[in-house]
């Protein structure tokens, strides 16, 4: 089967999602000259290369978020009971903060809740309290429309069969083979090309995270898996993973507005450190 078989119809990611890779997409065809047995995806996140591969065997996608996680359970499951409660929130501030603010009580609900968020919140940036509550102000996005029926139908047959669970990627790894591949896109630690750190993310995902994933990568392709790292360019992660194969850097925009926005348009570059891509370094 061809990795993007024009008989098959991808479906859209049905999240926006802070770093997100669907830029990265358009290199995904260098992997029709290797044989995948099954693909892992563990900081699935809104699933961009995950939607856009087909030649492999089994899926496994896993994520620490268990509302990200949850959600893409109850589309597998039951899309039309998502795509119903959707039709019946309205996309106005007033709604919005009444629907953030409430507590569902079953999977479907919830993960209509959190579509529903994620497409009207500003910047679809996915941020709590110290309390566990999405707290995240009204984007002002009151022309989207938040029901994108047939895509989440697709994206709900696109998840059939597909093993999910909410966990630290290391627990993924007696699951890994020779000949699987494995995508991993962690939330960056790092600011892009410059010396401080995204305080943040760093209470998401640590410098000692990283460190544990360098080392779960070398773990993984000594197994004989193929695998697909990406990163902030900056030179600690050229320290921290300096026993990988050199990284490409490709330059991207950003997808975060508000004060980078001008940044964006300009764009970054991002490390991509592979044993299976064959990638032409940025100038």
């Amino acid at each position: 089967m061809s990795l993007l078989d024009k008989e098959i119809i991808n479906p859209k990611p049905f999240l926006r999602w802070a770093g997100g890779k669907r830029w990265f997409v358009k290199y995904l065809t260098e992997l029709n000259r290797i044989k995948i047995n099954n693909y892992f995806e563990l900081f699935v996140g809104g699933g961009s290369v995950f939607f856009n591969l087909n030649n492999y065997k089994n899926a496994f996608i896993s994520d620490l978020n268990f509302e990200l996680i949850e959600s893409y359970e109850a589309l597998r499951d039951g899309p039309e009971n998502v795509i119903k409660i959707l039709k019946e929130f309205k996309n106005d501030k007033i709604e919005y903060y009444n629907i953030r603010e409430q507590k569902f009580e079953n999977k479907f609900e919830r993960a209509a809740q959190f579509i529903y968020l994620n497409q009207t919140s500003f910047n679809g940036i996915y941020r709590v309290n110290k309390n566990g509550n999405f707290n995240v102000p009204f984007g002002n996005r009151n022309k989207k429309d938040i029901i994108e029926e047939q895509n989440l139908l697709l994206v709900s047959k696109k998840l059939q069969n597909v093993n999910m669970v909410c966990n630290d990627f290391e627990n993924n790894l007696e699951k890994i083979n020779s000949g699987d591949l494995v995508f991993l896109d962690p939330p960056y630690t790092v600011a892009h090309e410059k010396n401080g750190f995204i305080q943040y993310n760093q209470k998401i995902f640590s410098l000692d995270d990283q460190y544990r994933l360098s080392e779960f990568v070398k773990k993984i392709e000594k197994k004989g898996a193929f695998y697909i790292l990406t990163n902030a360019k900056h030179q600690a992660i050229l320290e921290i993973y300096k026993d990988l194969e050199s990284p490409v850097s490709l330059k991207r925009s950003s997808t975060i507005g508000g004060s980078g926005a001008k940044r964006g348009k300009e764009g970054f570059n991002e490390y991509i450190f592979s044993n299976c891509l064959n990638l032409k370094i940025n100038d």
